[in-house]
């Protein structure tokens, strides 16, 4: 069973498009990893100083400041996880590899001028 919850998760990845839905699911997992610890939201609420009404809102809605999902994820001990979230390049096509290897290290992105002889 712990393979096919696996690819469950695998598959998941790929059909969370909406912004909306990538939140609800960020929300469920954080539920989740709090009742596993035995959290109350009052506790976290005191640990992380996120109000109890904003964690209850993330929890039901997804909806959540950027500050305050990181202060969750800190009080939960996930920092890296949180910190880490642009640190490595992802790239879908061999081009964008290209570029992404193109570019490493500079500091600043330029629009490409595109020729416009057509």
């Amino acid at each position: 069973m712990y393979e096919t919850d696996n690819m469950l998760s695998v598959l998941e990845g790929f059909t969370l498009t909406n912004p909306d839905d990538v939140a609800q699911g960020m929300a469920d997992d954080f539920r989740r990893r709090r009742v596993e610890k035995g959290l109350t939201r009052e506790a976290v609420a005191k640990d992380s100083g996120v109000a109890l009404a904003n964690i209850a809102r993330f929890e039901l809605k997804g909806l959540i400041s950027l500050k305050n999902l990181i202060l969750l994820a800190m009080s939960l001990g996930y920092v890296s996880e949180i910190k880490n979230v642009f640190a490595k390049p992802k790239y879908s096509t061999m081009e964008e590899l290209m570029q992404i290897r193109h570019n490493m290290g500079k500091t600043k992105a330029y629009n490409r001028r595109k020729n416009e002889k057509d």
